[in-house]
């Protein structure tokens, strides 16, 4: 165990096609040592019930934290939560940009626009753009139901099309929009969310903004965007991330 552990022991319960990539990363990034516990999904593409006896909802991402404070394993549960909590302990002070203007801490408004970003994108994630994304993955298993005859295919397929065209596809377009002008607009001119220097929003946000590269054409309507998902990938962390993962026979795939 590290020393910037402070004596914890840490394992994510890792879910293969999860937002617990992400959660690899961040650890990576923080210089932790970790224990991986990997869980596959099921032919139905839902979690395992083996995750249920870690946290009651089954999902993943979800971290159990182990030292001398803790009569039983601390369970955190949530991307955002475990994101801030382990940036908040294990010296995450590099992924955090500075809160406060100088002269102006603890001042209403003295908050840095680095900072301001930062904890709006934070919660930007989970609460406005992976709630479309989810429902755009749902729409496409609507459209191919496996389990159909092939003569009755036709309505769902028909209902999701009109649903994507009537909402999804206006909602989705409308937040990498406002992406890839927030990418343009980054403070001392980005690359990254929050400016030069890579933080734990550009990691929260990884995972959706990576998956969505596969299935949208970011190239050509988002060049920005399409050119931040690919600098993502390219940091050492997250390929460090990836090669653990596959080292590990856990085939890495951020896919909606």
């Amino acid at each position: 165990m590290s020393d910037t552990n402070k004596g914890t022991k840490i394992t994510l319960h890792w879910l293969n096609q999860s937002r617990s990539q992400s959660i690899v990363w961040l650890l990576e990034e923080l210089n932790l040592s970790y224990d991986l516990k990997a869980y596959k999904r099921q032919a139905d593409m839902l979690a395992p019930p083996a995750l249920k006896e870690i946290h009651p909802l089954g999902k993943s991402p979800v971290i159990t934290l182990e030292n001398e404070n803790t009569s039983s394993p601390m369970v955190l549960a949530e991307s955002g939560v475990i994101i801030e909590y382990m940036c908040d302990h294990f010296d995450g002070d590099k992924l955090v940009p500075k809160r406060y203007q100088d002269g102006k801490e603890g001042q209403v408004g003295g908050e840095t626009d680095e900072w301001m970003r930062h904890k709006y994108f934070m919660h930007y994630v989970e609460g406005s753009l992976m709630p479309f994304l989810v429902m755009q993955l749902v729409m496409d298993v609507v459209k191919n139901p496996p389990l159909l005859p092939f003569f009755v295919k036709p309505l769902p397929r028909m209902v999701a099309s009109q649903v994507e065209k009537a909402f999804l596809e206006r909602n989705i377009t409308s937040n990498f929009d406002f992406l890839e002008q927030q990418l343009k607009t980054a403070p001392a001119g980005g690359p990254f969310l929050c400016g030069k220097q890579l933080s734990a929003a550009d990691i929260m946000l990884s995972f959706p903004v990576i998956s969505a590269g596969a299935k949208f054409p970011l190239k050509e309507k988002w060049p920005t965007l399409a050119k931040y998902v690919d600098l993502l990938q390219e940091q050492e962390g997250y390929k460090r991330a990836v090669k653990l993962e596959e080292s590990e026979g856990k085939k890495v795939e951020a896919s909606l």
